[in-house]
């Protein structure tokens, strides 16, 4: 993306009178250089929920808040983090008086880019705890001094445990996307971290989600001082920019509307959502043979290729982004035209996550499902859940198109294990097993070798020879036991 179309896009948000209010970040008392942050970032009015978290936040009360991504929360959480930290008189210049929890990699780093726009002319200083990447270097920024620690939990932990995150100084904790986190089997982590938080009194916390369900709130309850709980619903940000369609279509048939999709609708970005690991190098496959330019993210991708990937995709290398739900939380990206929804989501909750990628910034988007014979199940509860039944529309013929990719290319696979029955059966290709899978002959022991487990009665010193003497000796007493030889004499 150049700098020209980054300037344009900042125009157009802040010219958007659908999604900012009149509430302008000067209206309230902040300091300058937090003031000059937020002019560098282009932010000079208020999103909704940056509205409504503000004067809560500035006034120190814990925040509970509900909103989707891509309205700003970002900076609703950022803003009374700084705000409070500069106000504090004996802030400790060695230990980080801030912690900010996110879910994934992605997100952790956005966050991470966007407070250092904001806190730009503080002097801050904003440390990483970001699993899967520069692991030593992180740790020598956190041990050199951080005022703000930006992370995910395992690492997060891991620091702590090593005494190189201290957590005694921490006056402010926010919690991003905490739906999220708890999906991804971070709960435990989660209690983990806040049990080694200062009490809740002595700290101010936030914690926002797109759906406040009865996990998430089972947090606020148990680490939060009474949050105030302050909703952006989707109908009010999300789903009115977005236009919503279903198509009902045979699973053989979804790949040929996949790229009659793409040949006749009038996209300029687009992400494709798939429920599998499978599925995603399926179709990111056939979509580049098909001459769209597609890359593949999933959740076990190595972070170095996920970062190489994502930032091909924000620069517009990338068109097309297909990705699993795993995935889909960390992609923050601006001016995603198009999601498309390969298979229905299996959990309602993530159709809302996913159409968020999109109409992002109070822009409009569209949001494409296939509903398939495998997924179809799904709609129900999808609907009920987003209050809406989507709008059913039946393809054109035009819309199915030929695929002209190959096949999937085959995995590479190491040699099977041998199958040969008994022990060992495993160990054919390096000691000597036959090619046929046939049982293999084992090479008698060596003296002086030590047992094994099984052989080890019978090979144990002492215990093999006993039988050999017990016969010699029954041997040896019959001859001297023979009185009847010396009566006769």
């Amino acid at each position: 993306m150049t700098q020209d179309s980054e300037i344009d896009q900042t125009e157009e948000r802040a010219a958007g009178p659908r999604f900012l209010t009149n509430t302008k970040f000067a209206d309230f008392d902040l300091p300058e250089t937090l003031l000059e942050g937020l002019k560098d970032a282009g932010f000079e009015r208020c999103t909704p929920i940056q509205a409504q978290v503000l004067p809560v936040a500035l006034s120190g009360k814990d925040i509970a808040g509900q909103a989707q991504t891509g309205t700003g929360k970002t900076a609703a959480f950022l803003v009374p983090m700084f705000s409070k930290l500069l106000g504090l008189e004996n802030r400790s210049k060695t230990l980080p008086s801030a912690l900010i929890v996110a879910p994934t990699r992605e997100l952790a780093l956005q966050i991470y880019e966007e407070a250092e726009v904001l806190g730009g002319h503080t002097d801050f200083t904003i440390a990483q705890a970001i699993g899967g990447m520069d692991y030593r270097k992180q740790m020598d920024i956190l041990k050199q001094g951080a005022d703000i620690l930006i992370g995910t939990p395992g690492r997060i932990i891991d620091y702590y445990k090593q005494g190189i995150f201290k957590t005694h100084a921490i006056k402010s904790v926010v919690i991003d996307e905490a739906d999220r986190l708890l999906d991804l089997g971070f709960a435990k982590d989660m209690r983990y971290i806040l049990r080694k938080m200062p009490h809740y009194e002595k700290r101010q916390s936030m914690l926002f989600s797109a759906t406040l369900s009865y996990r998430v709130l089972e947090l606020t309850y148990d680490y939060m001082n009474l949050p105030e709980f302050i909703s952006v619903t989707p109908e009010e940000v999300t789903v009115k920019g977005i236009d919503q369609i279903l198509y009902h279509v045979g699973q053989d048939q979804k790949l040929p509307l996949l790229l009659g999709v793409f040949k006749n609708e009038d996209w300029t970005r687009a992400l494709v959502f798939v429920n599998t690991k499978s599925g995603v190098e399926f179709v990111a496959h056939k979509l580049r043979g098909n001459g769209f330019p597609a890359g593949g993210i999933t959740g076990d991708l190595p972070q170095r290729k996920r970062l190489q990937l994502m930032e091909r995709f924000k620069n517009g290398e990338l068109s097309i982004l297909v990705a699993t739900d795993v995935a889909s939380r960390g992609i923050h990206v601006e001016d995603v035209s198009h999601v498309i929804n390969y298979d229905l989501p299996q959990d309602p909750e993530n159709y809302v996550h996913r159409i968020g990628r999109t109409a992002r910034a109070g822009k409009t988007g569209k949001a494409i499902s296939l509903a398939c014979e495998h997924y179809v199940f799904h709609l129900e509860p999808m609907e009920e859940m987003i209050g809406l039944s989507l709008p059913v529309e039946w393809p054109e013929e035009e819309y199915f198109q030929e695929d002209k990719a190959g096949p999937m290319p085959a995995r590479k696979r190491g040699p099977k294990p041998d199958q040969g029955q008994g022990r060992g059966k495993g160990r054919g290709g390096k000691r000597g097993g036959k090619p046929g899978g046939g049982p293999r002959r084992r090479k008698p022991r060596k003296e002086g070798g030590s047992p094994s487990p099984e052989n080890a009665p019978v090979q144990a010193d002492g215990e093999a020879p006993k039988k050999k003497p017990r016969r010699r000796r029954r041997r040896k007493k019959k001859p001297a036991a023979s009185p009847p030889s010396e009566n006769q004499s």
